[in-house]
């Protein structure tokens, strides 16, 4: 394809910047990363990757590559604080999707889109030490203007469109909409952390544990046979709630001593939560943040993609996606419409509203909302039969509701009337109940 003679600046190289990159290349560009840190290294723990996220990768002829640094997500299940099962669905293929749902640790899946990048856009492509200042523009362009943390990273650049990846703290955004530079801290503290442990269940089961009052625990694996001896490194995380606020830091090591006795109650049968937690390789503490909703992402030749647009709970694993699906719609806008000012704001225009409702979404329980009917309509205590606290269809239609509203509607289902619409939930996969739980 033709190189298109138009000078593009990425502000950030995390998944959503590093994506963009390829996305426009694909179309034709050749545009330049500038990060802050000085050196890229596989930060932060898991998370989870829909499959219209698997799409997106898979268009970008990734998909081999993702899959052999990832697990297939087979099915989902939800269970109170005893361990007692209330929902079941099956994930990606599984249930009729044309993709898979897949876990994955960030830090490798961002090496991995940065390996491409230097791959398919060259060497020079990233820069790093480049921490983002602010930016001015005029009817030709736009100048950047960094704050140099390595040798022979420039002071300022010119570029004739700028792209605000540069996620939940972002500078462009902070500058675009000053009244919202800083995140909403949720009251909720994530405690988050990887075990190296033996497969449970299908090897690729996500299990959501808990009533939500107290405490909740979502398990999945991110990498099969992560040390060459059959173990999977497992993901966990623990929502803490009314915690007062710390900083703001997804790489904060905090050790597990204080929630360890948390668990014990929890019977799952094929997994011990208590050992899970103390065998713990590593632990951190994060704040449970996200950004009001903007009403514009865009600035005439300046926009914002992925967290620095759209920052939302970690809930239904969305925020990841939504970054994959910015990177690919701005570069059909730009490759399609001359005025770049006016393809920024086609982009903003069909990308807004979608986003903004998961956000929005999010701040509720989302999909772990089935978890606080059922605490609420037991006390807390342990149930005789699950069909008379929480009727599979009841369950089923939340679902299937949030499938539709975060634009993923279940495979080979038509559409049913809802009344779950002033909640919304996560998009995960068609629905079972285990036999004696019917």
């Amino acid at each position: 394809m033709e190189e298109r003679a138009v000078e593009i600046a990425i502000i950030g190289a995390g998944v959503g910047g590093l994506t963009t990159a390829l996305r426009l290349h694909q179309v034709g560009y050749v545009p330049k990363l500038y990060e802050a840190a000085t050196e890229m290294r596989e930060l932060g723990v898991g998370i989870a990757i829909q499959p219209y996220g698997t799409k997106e990768l898979t268009e970008l002829g990734l998909y081999e590559r993702f899959a052999a640094v990832s697990v297939e997500a087979k099915e989902s299940v939800y269970y109170n604080q005893w361990g007692q099962e209330i929902y079941r669905e099956l994930c990606g293929k599984h249930i009729g999707y044309d993709y898979d749902q897949r876990f994955i640790h960030r830090g490798i899946l961002q090496m991995l889109l940065y390996r491409a990048v230097r791959e398919r856009l060259g060497d020079n492509a990233v820069v790093l030490g480049a921490r983002c200042l602010g930016y001015e523009q005029d009817d030709d362009g736009v100048t950047v203007h960094f704050e140099p943390r390595k040798p022979g990273v420039p002071r300022e650049i010119h570029a004739d469109i700028v792209i605000g990846a540069d996620g939940i703290k972002s500078t462009i955004r902070t500058q675009m909409h000053p009244s919202s530079a800083y995140p909403k801290y949720s009251g909720i503290t994530l405690w988050r952390g990887v075990t190296l442990m033996p497969p449970y269940k299908t090897g690729g089961t996500i299990c959501h544990i808990g009533a939500p009052s107290q405490w909740s625990l979502i398990i999945y694996p991110i990498l099969d046979n992560a040390d060459n001896q059959g173990n999977t490194l497992i993901n966990w995380v623990v929502e803490e709630m009314d915690r007062p606020e710390i900083v703001e830091d997804w790489n904060q090591p905090a050790p597990v001593d204080p929630i360890k006795d948390w668990f014990y109650e929890c019977d799952l049968g094929f997994l011990s939560v208590p050992d899970l937690i103390q065998k713990s390789r590593e632990s951190y503490l994060f704040p449970m943040m996200d950004h009001d909703p903007l009403d514009s992402w865009t600035d005439g030749r300046v926009c914002l993609l992925g967290d620095a647009a759209h920052a939302m709970y970690p809930r239904g694993g969305n925020g990841t996606c939504q970054a994959l699906v910015d990177a690919r719609v701005i570069a059909e806008k730009l490759a399609s419409i001359p005025d770049p000012v006016e393809a920024l704001k086609a982009y903003e225009d069909e990308r807004l509203e979608v986003a903004n409702r998961i956000v929005l979404a999010n701040r509720g329980d989302g999909p772990e909302v089935v978890r606080r009917i059922v605490e609420e309509r037991t006390g807390g205590k342990p149930f005789d039969n699950i069909e008379d606290v929480l009727p599979f269809e009841e369950a089923d239609a939340i679902f299937q509701e949030y499938h539709r509203l975060a634009g993923m509607p279940r495979p080979n289902q038509p559409a049913r009337k809802s009344d779950c619409k002033s909640v919304f939930f996560p998009e995960w996969t068609g629905g079972q109940r285990q036999k004696e739980h019917q």
